[in-house]
């Protein structure tokens, strides 16, 4: 058997899945696929579903430190403005960046995310 599986969707845990959903909307683009009391799941223009799910007792991750999975994004503008442009709809600079190439930002739910505009092709 090759390749038996393909990545269906990332579920990020968080206490408020419908902001977190619509800061996601903002950040990707891209259209709602569920909505319930549970979870919120979007599909982003790159056919990938984010899934935010409602956690009892949720705490977010620590950067560094406790997140042992974030997204890294790409951008084709100036990287400034695209982090400005993520903080205005509701993400948060982490207070460590390791790395001048790369923006660390924090979602509404504490989930660490990086921004580049220097993206490997493949």
């Amino acid at each position: 058997m090759t390749e038996p599986f393909q990545l269906a969707g990332l579920s990020l845990d968080c206490d408020d899945p419908e902001s977190l959903a619509r800061f996601y909307l903002g950040l990707l683009g891209g259209r709602v696929l569920w909505n319930d009391e549970h979870s919120v799941g979007i599909r982003i223009p790159s056919g990938l579903t984010l899934a935010a799910q409602r956690v009892e007792d949720y705490f977010p991750p620590q950067w560094p430190g406790t997140a042992a999975v974030h997204l890294d994004l790409a951008a084709d503008a100036d990287l400034d403005l695209c982090e400005q442009h993520a903080v205005a709809i509701g993400a948060k600079p982490a207070p460590v960046q390791p790395d001048p190439r790369w923006r660390v930002l924090l979602d509404p739910a504490g989930h660490p995310f990086c921004i580049t505009t220097r993206v490997v092709a493949g």
